[in-house]
């Protein structure tokens, strides 16, 4: 599951009604993104965005990906703060 970019020609011939991959159906919605900006990570809600039904694969318009870079480097628009919990995966001997 992944995040792609829709170009405003694949918007306007309407390609973005069956997911690229599984080609079930992408319905609107606002989701929530976490956006990485070098060693910096925001969280970024009520974002608008194409998602498969079936297999959750998202789907952002160009403009909107410009807004979510301008956000994430201008944290003008914060609304709250949160702990997020930093894991480093570590191979386990298998017995």
């Amino acid at each position: 599951m992944g995040i792609r970019l829709e170009n405003e020609k694949e918007r306007s011939l309407g390609m973005l009604d069956k997911c690229y991959f599984c080609k079930a159906k992408v319905v609107q919605q606002e989701i929530t993104i976490d956006y990485r900006w070098g060693d910096n990570l925001v969280v970024i809600k009520d974002v608008p965005a194409g998602v498969c039904q079936q297999c959750g694969e998202k789907y952002i318009a160009s403009g909107v990906y410009k807004e979510l870079e301008r956000l994430g480097k201008n944290k003008s628009h914060l609304k709250g703060k949160m702990t997020v919990d930093i894991l480093a995966f570590e191979t386990s001997p298998v017995a």
